[in-house]
């Protein structure tokens, strides 16, 4: 366990490490059924594409030959660059020589994001002092968001990140002629332009800031979903929680906690073993740690050390509508003990083609400033073989972080 007596001023806050985790901003998965996968998450989640990088650009002939679609894609569900991200990961295991793709390992990174710029070089800065083995540190394209990578007990990529860049209502994304003005494979001093004037001098110089291509969902608007038209009728309005099983629970339970400063809200136990729910802000969990040992008793894939990735939808209602959508066109669902999800009363789970388990959600119990979750007595019973048509209302119904741009 870290051990600290210092004390960091951020923003004009005293806080016990140099920067706040305000929320998961996104998280990746490494696919081995590439083309299937980018079917799945595009057009079954209604994730859209902001950008596509060509990873064979860097491959020598034939290195690649086999391997599937050798591109990464940058996904979003509302106006930031990425919420999540898909990969090729034969590709990656070939390519990347400078990141570890531990056994099991099939996520891609899991980005927290913080409030400043600053926040992120001190945070670099802290976390090498206390240990922590970093990947790299600078700034990314696309996405334009920095950062520091650095790695957890088991193996997983860990970002803090600052600045993502944000996708308007035209879903044009920055144009590849910034690129080179853009990334940065170091750590960056301080001050740095801010993004308006990054635009100012793209613009002088003659680049077209609508250069981009621009992905279009494909689907046929034919689903009413509260008063608009949508290709599914659902819409996706968050990523996350992310829950992971880990090699020692204890080692991963005080990484999140001491290095990253996320709080332990709660602890249950599922099929005997023990499961950490902890947060970053009022959400009742932005993670879930279970010991891998959990995996075979819960029948998820043994390839994979994600439990599951949470995908919030708009309402109940919707939840209800996705997962008939999910099952009428042949996903996998999957029964699992409604204890995998505290703080969340009505959840489904759906496998993507390589396995990786999703939850679907409509809402998080909130925790407030006495920092106490609600108690399991007072949380409504949850029966998955028969969902009621409406719900009544907790009272933290519609809190959290919320989605408030157009469903479509």
């Amino acid at each position: 366990m870290i051990e600290s007596r210092a004390t960091f001023d951020v923003g004009g806050v005293i806080l016990d490490r140099p920067f706040k985790i305000r929320r998961l901003g996104h998280v990746g998965v490494n696919a081995v059924r590439m083309e299937e996968s980018l079917r799945f998450y595009r057009d079954l989640c209604g994730l859209r594409v902001s950008d596509r990088i060509d990873m064979g650009e860097r491959a020598k002939p034939g290195e690649l030959d086999g391997l599937g679609d050798p591109g990464g894609y940058f996904m979003r569900h509302g106006t930031d660059h990425h919420s999540f991200v898909l990969f090729n990961r034969r590709v990656r295991e070939t390519l990347d020589k400078t990141r570890k793709f531990p056994a099991g390992v099939t996520i891609n990174q899991i980005s927290w994001q913080v409030g400043s710029l600053e926040e992120v070089t001190r945070g670099d800065e802290w976390l090498r002092e206390q240990g922590a083995e970093i990947q790299r540190v600078g700034r990314d394209w696309p996405g334009s968001n920095w950062h520091t990578y650095f790695y957890d007990p088991d193996g997983h990529t860990n970002e803090l990140f600052y600045g993502m860049e944000q996708v308007g209502w035209d879903g044009h994304s920055k144009p590849e002629a910034m690129e080179p003005n853009i990334r940065l494979r170091e750590k960056p001093q301080l001050p740095q332009p801010s993004e308006e004037d990054e635009i100012r001098a793209a613009l002088a110089k003659g680049i077209d800031l609508q250069a981009s291509p621009v992905h279009r969902d494909e689907l046929p608007r034919v689903y009413e979903v509260e008063g608009v038209m949508l290709g599914r009728p659902f819409r996706v309005t968050k990523i996350g929680p992310l829950s992971l099983f880990v090699k020692d629970l204890e080692a991963s339970q005080n990484f999140y906690e001491q290095r990253l400063g996320l709080v332990l809200t709660e602890e249950t136990r599922v099929n005997g073993f023990p499961c950490k729910f902890l947060r970053a802000t009022t959400e009742h969990h932005s993670l879930v740690l279970m010991p891998i040992e959990a995996r075979a008793q819960l029948g998820l894939w043994e390839g994979s050390t994600t439990m599951a990735i949470g995908m919030q939808v708009a309402s109940y209602r919707q939840l209800r509508d996705a997962r008939e959508f999910f099952a009428s066109r042949g996903a996998k669902l999957v029964d699992l003990p409604t204890q995998l999800h505290c703080g969340i009363d009505y959840a489904f789970h759906v496998l993507d083609p390589d396995g990786h388990c999703l939850q679907f959600y409509f809402m998080m119990e909130q925790v407030g400033w006495k920092g106490e979750p609600r108690p399991a007595d007072m949380r409504p019973h949850v029966d998955n073989k028969a969902w009621p048509d409406v719900v009544p209302p907790q009272s933290d119904f519609g809190g959290g972080e919320v989605f408030m741009g157009p469903l479509g």
